[in-house]
C-alpha cells in the first residue's frame, strides 16, 4: 500500500489526547474501570447541552414523515453501525416498514461484522447509496460523523442539501473545529477518548443515546405509544405476545384470556385491541376511527 501526505487533524476534539489516561497502560484493572466509569458520565452531559437541536430534528422529522417521507442514518464504522442498530430495531418495536427508517453504512451489510475504514475516504459512494435506494427532497438524512471530517458522511450531506432534503448532521466536535453543512447541526461534545482517537467509546455511545432519542420520539409522536407503552409491537415471539397482552390487561383492564382473542381478531394489533376492547365497537368501526383520528389512539378514544 502506497501512503500520501493527508491532511493533520490534531485540531479535532475527538482526535486529541485525553490527560485523565496518559499513563492508562501502566494502570491496574481496577483503576482503569473506574476511569471508564467516570468518562462515561459525559456523554449524557453532552445530549443534554444538545437538547434544542435534537428537538428540532425530531419535530421537523415528524413533520416529514407525516406527509410521506421516509428517515436515512449514513455513517461509516462505528457510526454506520449504530445507524442501522437503530433502524432495524424500529420494525419490530412500532410495527413499522423497513422503509420507513433506513440505515446505511458504507460497505454494505459486509461492514457491520468486518472493518472497512477504507470506504469512509469515497465522497461518490455515499451518494450512490442514497440514489440506490430512490432518496428525494421528500426524505431525511442524518449524517454520523463523530470527528466530522469522514468524506462520504460529508459528501452524502451536501447531496441531501443540495437536492433540499431535510439534513441533519451529528458529530462530537465543536463548529469551530469544522463547518457541517446541514440544516440541523447537532453536536454531541464528548471531549478526548480515554483511548485517544477511538471514538466507538464516548463519542459512540453520545450517538447510540441521541439515535434513541430521536427515533423514539418520533414513533411517539407518529402515534405508536400510548402512555409509555409500545402499541404497534409486532407480536411476532412469546415474549412480545406477552407483552401485548400486558399491555391490554394493565392499559384496558381486559382480562388476560379475553386479551388474547382480540389479538386473533386483530391479527395481533395492540391498538386496535386495546380500542376495540375498551369501547366495544366492531373491528370496522375501530380502523375507521383509527383512519379518522391519524392512528393517534387517544383521540380515536376520547371520540367513543
Amino acid at each position: 500500500m502506497k501512503f500520501t501526505s493527508v491532511p493533520n487533524r490534531d485540531n479535532i476534539l475527538t482526535e486529541q489526547n485525553n490527560p485523565k489516561s496518559v499513563d492508562l497502560d501502566t494502570l491496574s484493572t481496577l483503576e482503569i474501570v473506574k476511569l471508564f466509569s467516570e468518562e462515561d458520565k459525559i456523554p449524557q452531559k453532552a445530549i443534554s447541552r444538545a437538547i434544542p437541536s435534537i428537538v428540532n430534528a425530531i419535530d421537523c422529522i415528524s413533520a416529514r414523515i407525516n406527509k410521506g417521507g421516509r428517515l436515512f442514518y449514513l455513517g461509516t464504522g462505528t457510526s454506520g453501525r449504530l445507524g442501522v442498530l437503530d433502524a432495524s430495531e424500529l420494525p419490530p418495536t412500532f410495527c413499522v416498514s423497513p422503509q420507513l427508517v433506513q440505515g446505511i453504512i458504507a460497505g454494505g451489510n459486509n461492514s457491520l461484522r468486518e472493518s472497512s475504514e477504507g470506504l469512509e475516504d469515497s465522497s461518490s459512494l455515499a451518494i450512490r447509496d442514497l440514489k440506490d435506494r430512490s432518496f428525494t427532497k421528500d426524505d431525511c438524512l442524518v449524517g454520523i460523523s463523530a470527528g466530522g471530517t469522514t468524506p462520504y458522511v460529508l459528501s452524502g450531506l451536501n447531496f441531501s442539501k443540495e437536492i433540499k432534503a431535510l439534513t441533519i448532521s451529528i458529530t462530537c466536535v465543536p463548529k469551530s473545529d469544522i463547518e457541517i453543512p446541514s440544516d440541523i447541526d447537532i453536536r454531541l461534545l464528548t471531549g478526548p477518548e480515554l483511548l485517544t482517537g477511538s471514538t466507538r467509546l464516548k463519542a459512540g455511545t453520545a450517538t447510540k443515546m441521541a439515535l434513541n432519542i430521536i427515533s423514539t420520539t418520533v414513533m411517539v409522536r407518529l402515534g405508536k405509544v400510548y402512555g409509555n407503552h409500545m402499541i404497534d409491537v409486532s407480536v411476532t415471539n412469546n415474549k412480545l405476545l406477552d407483552r401485548a397482552l400486558r399491555i391490554l390487561e394493565e392499559v384496558g383492564k381486559i382480562n388476560r384470556d379475553d386479551a388474547l382473542n382480540l389479538l386473533e381478531l386483530t391479527n395481533g394489533s395492540v391498538k386496535l385491541s386495546l380500542l376495540i376492547g375498551v369501547s366495544k365497537i366492531s373491528l370496522e368501526k375501530a380502523k375507521e376511527l383509527l383512519v379518522e383520528c391519524d392512528q393517534e389512539l387517544r383521540q380515536a378514544l376520547k371520540k367513543i
